[in-house]
């Protein structure tokens, strides 16, 4: 019984131990960090019997006075850097609301120097089928859709309805956006962007960093670095891993690099 229940917290949707009574900090003012706090509220306000999860505020390192006044119409505060978390209280979680999966990335490794706990965010209307395995700092939106026997990295972003297949492995920091479909037996390694209404088809392979542009149908396997567009998919000139820029953090000042997914 005891191994059974070890079994049933590593592979759960919510990491043992973490309920919504804690406090948490989204990261990023950006709408990414926003869309968060909507699923946030959202599974407060189901939470009956319980005590809600406290959000403290955002944090974001280069704003955009438009996101701070976004952030303070929805009733709590803008708290400043992300400096901010090093005075942060005890059994705070953070909530990475970045939405590109190469800054997602960077802003995580940036984080660890605070040794925080990445808080899970799950909408209730998005299902996390049997026996998968589920990494820290998920967020699935609504209607987003993972069936069986699916390994799902560290701050990996499932998007509105969109569906990830059985036995398909997601690395750290994979972004799937609206209405994209993984199909089963695929891996998409670490930091892979599936763009709106994309399909990758059973047993593919996206290589580490590679773009899926939006609408495109993916029938082969695609190289680490690359970005991929049309039906069938094909690479656009350039995108190669050694040709592609290095991106900074930028949370909230623009959590969208220009990219066709």
């Amino acid at each position: 019984m005891r191994a059974w229940r070890a079994e049933r917290d590593r592979r759960s949707p919510w990491p043992r131990g973490q309920r919504l009574t804690t406090d948490v900090v989204i990261v990023g003012a950006g709408g990414m960090g926003r869309e968060m706090f909507g699923v946030i509220r959202l599974l407060n306000a189901r939470a009956a019997g319980t005590r809600p999860w406290r959000v403290l505020g955002f944090v974001d390192d280069y704003p955009t006075g438009e996101n701070v006044a976004r952030v303070r119409r929805l009733g709590v505060p803008f708290l400043g850097p992300t400096r901010w978390l090093a005075g942060g209280p005890a059994g705070l979680t953070v909530a990475l609301g970045v939405g590109h999966p190469r800054l997602r990335r960077e802003t995580d490794r940036a984080l660890a120097r605070y040794g925080l706990p990445a808080a899970t965010v799950v909408h209730p209307a998005a299902e996390i089928g049997p026996d998968c395995v589920v990494g820290e700092g998920l967020f699935a939106a609504g209607g987003a859709r993972v069936t069986t026997n699916v390994v799902l990295g560290r701050q990996v972003h499932l998007n509105q309805n969109c569906t990830v297949g059985h036995d398909s492995v997601l690395g750290d920091h994979v972004s799937v956006n609206p209405l994209a479909a993984v199909s089963g037996y695929c891996r998409l390694d670490e930091g892979v962007m599936v763009g709106t209404t994309a399909a990758v088809l059973p047993g593919l392979r996206v290589g580490r960093d590679a773009v899926v542009g939006a609408g495109a149908c993916v029938t082969r396997d695609v190289p680490a670095g690359t970005v991929v567009t049309g039906v069938p998919a094909r690479p656009v000139p350039g995108s190669a891993a050694d040709a592609r820029p290095v991106v900074v953090p930028a949370h909230g000042r623009q959590d969208e690099v220009d990219h066709p997914a």
